[in-house]
């Protein structure tokens, strides 16, 4: 073979092995069909306000899981009107529910045990829902965080929170 002829043959293989590549390396296209979805808060469908014999009897039913008597319920009725802020009055009503002694709320070895547990038992009992996971993640965090925190504080942020206020 003389030089000629080999050249030939390595631009033509060359050749042959660019045509290759060409169309071997196709790009696949995928469609996918997307719908349009509409996200919301987790408290979004939470818009009706509760009244205040609803949040009284709500909030007495959480800290002491069972029914306020009518005599209680009557009183605490009266202490509310009598004050002008509501929201002062809710968190004198949370204060003195949380300082009586009867009062059910787990202690912190319970809440440091299995924070999981408390943080979704928590949620579940004043907002009537799972926590989201990034709520969830965000808690967790929270009580790992900071290790003053009680099982009293997440009760109190719970009771007063805007979507305890909410049905």
């Amino acid at each position: 073979m003389n030089m000629q002829d080999l050249s030939k043959k390595i631009y033509r293989l060359g050749i042959g092995c660019l045509i290759l590549l060409m169309v071997s390396c196709q790009k696949d296209y995928y469609v996918y069909q997307i719908d349009d979805q509409t996200v919301l808060p987790v408290n979004s469908q939470k818009i009706k306000p509760k009244s205040v014999s609803q949040y009284i009897s709500i909030l007495y039913t959480n800290f002491f899981q069972r029914a306020i008597s009518p005599n209680s319920m009557l009183g605490a009725q009266k202490a509310i009107e009598s004050i002008g802020d509501k929201q002062v009055a809710f968190d004198i009503l949370l204060s003195k529910y949380m300082n009586d002694p009867k009062v059910i709320i787990p202690s912190k070895e319970e809440m440091l045990k299995d924070p999981e547990a408390f943080i979704r038992a928590t949620y579940k009992r004043f907002l009537v829902r799972e926590p989201t996971e990034a709520e969830l993640n965000w808690m967790l965090n929270y009580i790992k965080s900071r290790p003053n925190v009680t099982p009293e504080h997440f009760y109190f942020g719970f009771g007063t929170c805007n979507e305890h206020f909410h049905y």
